[in-house]
């Protein structure tokens, strides 16, 4: 599974406009049910019973909320740069300004878990995260998260 199977370029928002995480989540789960056909209340509900357990910040200005849908059929993937970096309440203090949101089937199982450490161990890398932040479209955007995985542990 590569990172181009769980996100198609229609999925790309290369500068998302909001001013918190509820917003932030609530335009990811607008776009999603758009994408997927499933319910946005219940996208956004998901993702905020997901931060309730813990903040999906993971450092370095990168948030991956997730969640899963009983209805959903496969793996989807939504990639956002935010235009202003926003307060997430990551570990590290760093506000966020790259989002990952991954929906998962609810008998995802150990497909959901591999999927976000792929996402984890990409948008973590520096160079790749770099590469995102100075991307201004979409297409240059999708360009970057096709990229082969670096060899470098």
């Amino acid at each position: 599974m590569t990172i181009t199977d769980l996100v198609a370029p229609e999925a790309i928002l290369p500068a998302l406009k909001v001013n918190s995480k509820k917003q932030a989540l609530q335009e990811l789960a607008a776009r999603a049910a758009v994408l997927t056909g499933q319910n946005e209340r219940s996208i956004f509900e998901v993702l905020l019973q997901r931060e309730k357990l813990g903040t999906t910040a993971v450092g370095y200005g990168i948030a991956i909320p997730h969640g899963k849908l009983p209805k959903l059929e496969k793996l989807f993937g939504l990639f956002a740069r935010l235009e202003r970096p926003i307060d997430f309440e990551a570990m590290d203090g760093q506000p966020v300004d790259l989002m990952f949101l991954l929906l998962a089937p609810e008998g995802a199982g150990a497909d959901h878990l591999k999927a976000l450490a792929r996402i984890a161990r990409l948008l973590r890398d520096l160079e790749v995260a770099k590469k995102l932040r100075a991307s201004r479209d979409a297409q240059a955007i999708y360009s970057v998260l096709a990229l082969p995985p670096s060899t470098v542990a």
